[in-house]
């Protein structure tokens, strides 16, 4: 994560279910469903004000070490969720092993 994001706090906006970041008025986001004990993220989104600067990194990794703070198994439906826990594995443990993809983290 780039060293600008290191102090802007995570939300998990509850309402909009997702968790979310906010960089001067815009926002980096992951939309959420949470299926019994389990966090499903399926959508990375950021506002086109951040497209490109780091942002969706950012949310990402700030989301999963709260996932890893709070025990919460996770199934990566985003791609770009996937594809980042791919490329950085040491985050592959908090992915339920009966996730369909699990043998390609």
């Amino acid at each position: 994560m780039k060293t600008e994001y290191t102090n802007i706090p995570l939300v998990k906006n509850e309402e909009k279910k997702r968790f979310e970041i906010e960089i001067d008025g815009h926002f980096a986001f992951i939309d959420y469903k949470e299926p019994g004990d389990k966090i499903a993220l399926i959508h990375t989104e950021t506002d086109p004000e951040l497209a490109g600067k780091g942002a969706a990194a950012a949310v990402v990794e700030k989301t999963l070490h709260y996932l890893d703070e709070n025990n919460i198994v996770l199934l990566p439906f985003c791609p770009y969720v996937f594809a980042y826990i791919k490329k950085n594995p040491e985050w592959k443990h908090l992915v339920s092993p009966k996730f369909k993809g699990y043998d390609k983290l």
